[in-house]
């Protein structure tokens, strides 16, 4: 069936942010992005490129850590976006139309290099990965944010495939192993794999998109009660102790090494 599903193509995403007011009408990535790229690497002085921005915000965080951050995207309304809330914020990045297959930079040219979102929609990822590869300097590094394959929200988004109804037309997913399978394939180096939960919940989200088609609208983020948040947050502690956590999380990604090849 994925064969013959229409694939995400420019106008699907144009359509997708022209119907977003602000970037607050779009669910954020959290802390997991900025805080791997920021455990993994100080960035301030360095420069950092987003690829598929999307919202920018994880490119912004990075902003106020100290990059220089250039955002990538080919749709107008992301970038339009981004602009929008740059200008509030009074934020200066380097906003670039582009295709994520033909970056419009030089080689060795980033320190770091991240998208989330983005993976997931190529048939053949391996020449977006490439560009990355590209792109990054000798021992810079690349982060890459997926949806994680064996997750329910993965069994419904199918479904949705299925009958053509998936707003970005085909999609894939990936496990920990493919994952790092895919980014040794192209010559990086695997440093470290790293996972999270859907925070609000998937049954929440569910429950959000249905009421707001009859006209009632719940906040974004409950607040929920403290007692069970707190609950949660030690339950997800002790699991990430466990390598198998990974397979229970809606988002996983890899830190990714550009290695360094002294020359001879």
């Amino acid at each position: 069936m994925g064969n013959t599903v229409r694939k995400s193509d420019k106008i699907d995403w144009e359509h997708y942010w022209a119907g977003k007011g602000h970037v607050g009408e779009v669910y954020s990535t959290g802390d997991r992005v900025v805080s791997q790229i920021l455990r993994a690497t100080p960035v301030s002085g360095k420069r950092v490129l987003e690829v598929g921005a999307g919202t920018g915000r994880d490119g912004l965080r990075l902003l106020d850590a100290g990059a220089e951050v250039f955002l990538v995207d080919y749709a107008e309304h992301s970038l339009l976006l981004i602009k929008d809330v740059c200008r509030r914020a009074n934020k200066r990045v380097f906003l670039v139309k582009g295709d994520a297959l033909a970056l419009p930079f030089r080689n060795d040219r980033f320190d770091v290099v991240f998208h989330q979102g983005l993976l997931e929609h190529f048939r053949d990822p391996k020449p977006l990965l490439g560009e990355n590869y590209r792109v990054l300097r000798p021992a810079g590094l690349c982060l890459i944010d997926v949806p994680q394959k064996f997750h329910v929200y993965t069994l419904i988004k199918h479904v949705f495939i299925w009958f053509n109804a998936w707003f970005a037309g085909w999609e894939t997913e990936f496990s920990v192993r493919s994952l790092g399978e895919l980014l040794r394939s192209v010559g990086f180096r695997v440093r470290l794999f790293y996972g999270d939960w859907m925070r609000p919940s998937l049954f929440y989200r569910m429950v959000r998109e249905l009421l707001m088609c009859i006209g009632l609208r719940l906040p974004m983020y409950p607040r929920g009660i403290k007692v069970l948040r707190s609950v949660r947050a030690g339950l997800r502690r002790v699991a990430r102790r466990f390598p198998v956590h990974l397979y229970t999380c809606l988002d996983i990604g890899v830190v990714a090494e550009k290695p360094f090849v002294p020359e001879a």
